[in-house]
C-alpha cells in the first residue's frame, strides 16, 4: 500500500471512530486497560466506601484498625503497538488478507490512543528484522508512524521465514506498566523467554485476525494454492477426508495454544477478516470495562 493510500485509510477510520467516540468511551476509556491504579503511594485509613481489595492486612491487624493501599493514578497511557510481520498473514480466501486487517486493527488502536491523548510506541518485526519508534504524544507524530506502519510492504514469500522477536530489546525501549497490543498469528510455539517477566511488566493483549478457511475448509475439491509460509504451490483436495481430518487438528491445536499463550479471555481478542473490526473493538472495550467493575 502506498503512503498517499495509508493515509486515506486512516483518514476513513478516523471518521468512523469519531462517530462511535462515545459508544467507545463512555463507560470510562481507561479503565479497559488498567482499572485500578498499579503505582503504591501510602498506607492510609479506611473510610467508608473504599474499596475493600486494597485494604492492608499486615497493617490492619499491627494497628488494630482497617488500613488501605492508595495508588496513584497514572493519568497517562503507554500504549505500544507490536505486529509480528509473517509470512503466513498473506494468507486471504476472501479478497482481504489477515495481514490487511491486522493493520488495520493497528490504525484503529492507534487512532484510539491518540485521541485520548496517550503515548504511542510501534515494534515491527518482520522476516527481514525489527523496526520500532519509541512511544512519542501528538496526533500527527502517532498517525504519521501509523501511516508508514500500515502503507509498509509485506515480507517478500521469495524469502519466507518465522519472526524472533528481541524480547530483551523491547524491554528496554518501553517502560514498565505500558499497554502491549502484540498483533500476529500466534501459531503454536514455545513461550517466549522470559514470559512471565513480560506479562508481569506489560498489560498484555493479543490480536489475532482468522480467515474463515481457517475455521472450515470450502467444499471446493481438488485446487493449488501459494502456501505464504514457503512461498511453494501445494495442492489441496478439501473434500478428502483425511484433509478435513488435518484441518480440524490443526484448528484444535493453534486455539489450545492461543489459550495457554494468554490464558485470560478479556485478553485475547480473535476477529475474522470478514468482521466490522470497528464494532469488535468496541465490543471488547466493553467487555473489558465490565471486568473493570465485578
Amino acid at each position: 500500500m502506498s503512503t498517499k493510500a495509508s493515509h486515506a485509510l486512516l483518514r476513513k477510520l478516523e471518521w468512523r471512530v469519531r462517530d462511535a467516540a462515545d459508544v467507545l468511551v463512555g463507560g470510562d476509556y481507561r479503565s479497559a486497560f488498567r482499572g485500578r491504579g498499579r503505582e503504591f503511594d501510602q498506607v492510609v485509613k479506611y473510610e467508608y466506601g473504599d474499596d475493600v481489595r486494597d485494604i492492608d492486612w499486615n497493617v490492619t491487624a499491627r494497628l488494630g484498625e482497617p488500613y488501605r493501599k492508595k495508588f496513584i493514578e497514572e493519568r497517562e497511557l503507554t500504549v505500544i503497538l507490536l505486529l509480528e510481520d509473517s509470512t503466513s498473514l498473506q494468507f486471504g480466501s476472501t479478497g482481504r488478507t489477515k495481514r490487511e486487517a491486522l493493520l488495520e486493527m493497528a490504525g484503529l488502536f492507534a487512532l484510539i490512543s491518540a485521541g485520548n491523548r496517550d503515548r504511542v510506541g510501534f515494534w515491527h518485526a518482520t522476516p527481514e528484522g525489527t523496526h520500532f519508534k519509541r512511544p512519542q504524544k501528538g496526533r500527527n507524530a502517532i498517525l504519521k508512524t501509523t501511516a508508514n506502519l500500515v502503507g509498509s510492504a509485506p515480507p517478500g514469500l521469495e524469502t519466507p521465514g518465522g519472526v524472533t522477536i528481541d524480547w530483551q530489546h523491547l524491554y528496554r525501549a518501553f517502560p514498565r506498566h505500558s499497554v502491549l497490543l502484540w498483533l500476529g498469528d500466534f501459531p503454536p510455539r514455545p513461550f517466549p523467554p522470559g514470559w512471565n517477566a513480560l506479562r508481569q511488566r506489560y498489560e498484555l493483549i493479543g490480536v489475532r485476525v482468522e480467515d474463515p478457511w481457517e475455521r472450515e475448509l470450502p467444499r471446493m475439491g481438488s485446487f493449488a494454492a501459494v502456501d505464504p509460509t514457503t512461498g511453494q504451490l501445494v495442492p489441496f483436495d478439501t473434500l478428502s477426508r483425511n484433509t478435513r481430518k488435518r484441518q480440524a487438528e490443526w484448528v484444535k491445536n493453534r486455539d489450545l495454544a492461543w489459550r495457554q499463550l494468554i490464558p485470560d479471555g478479556n485478553q485475547r481478542l480473535a476477529v475474522s477478516v470478514d468482521d466490522d473490526l470497528l464494532d469488535s473493538l468496541v465490543r471488547f472495550f466493553h467487555r473489558r470495562m465490565r471486568r473493570t467493575k465485578l
